[in-house]
């Protein structure tokens, strides 16, 4: 996938060059760490951090791109940004927070509860199946593990609860009112 790939080469000029890429992360509370919501997901804290994730970012962004690209951009940039917002309202103060985590588990969160939203079998069918496979990924949005961003994965995955919510949204069918129904 482009996107895995795109995240490689971000790691691979961040090793190479001496850019210090790592440093454009979302850094909590900072007004100049603001620029961070729209790089940190780009960035990982070495290669090992980056193949942690790559596993999980190829299934469920397969999986959340089977709507169609137009949608997995929109439900991609609503949890980019609740995940950035979240992390850097809440974070311990001056920290850099960095990674594509956030990401994997908005997606995958979008992917649990699209099915509720949309009353779609199929897609709760797939839930069941991931929620077997992958639910005990879940317990990172508690924290726990120092060094981790537990608020990344938290805002991550509320974020993808809210996708879900508004492509449901989307996809509902305008109601028109009938014969005979006032509206106001």
């Amino acid at each position: 996938m482009s996107f895995v790939a795109l995240l490689y080469l971000v790691e691979l000029i961040d090793v190479v060059l001496p850019a210090e890429l790592d440093g454009y992360g979302i850094v909590a509370r900072s007004p100049s760490g603001l620029d961070g919501i729209a790089w940190a997901p780009l960035l990982h804290g070495g290669w090992g951090h980056l193949v942690a994730n790559t596993v999980p970012v190829l299934v469920f962004a397969f999986l959340a791109m089977a709507g169609g690209l137009g949608r997995w951009v929109a439900v991609t940039l609503t949890i980019w940004l609740v995940a950035g917002i979240g992390v850097w309202l809440t974070a311990p103060p001056a920290t850099v927070t960095l990674g594509a985590s956030g990401l994997a588990f908005g997606w995958l969160a979008f992917l649990l509860v699209r099915g509720v939203f949309t009353r779609s079998i199929a897609q709760l069918a797939l839930a069941v199946v991931l929620f077997a496979l992958w639910g005990g990924m879940l317990w990172g949005v508690l924290p726990g593990t120092p060094g981790v961003s537990w608020q990344g994965h938290l805002f991550g995955a509320l974020g993808g609860v809210l996708a879900a919510w508004l492509v449901a949204r989307g996809d509902r069918p305008e109601r028109r009112p009938g014969p005979g129904t006032l509206e106001a």
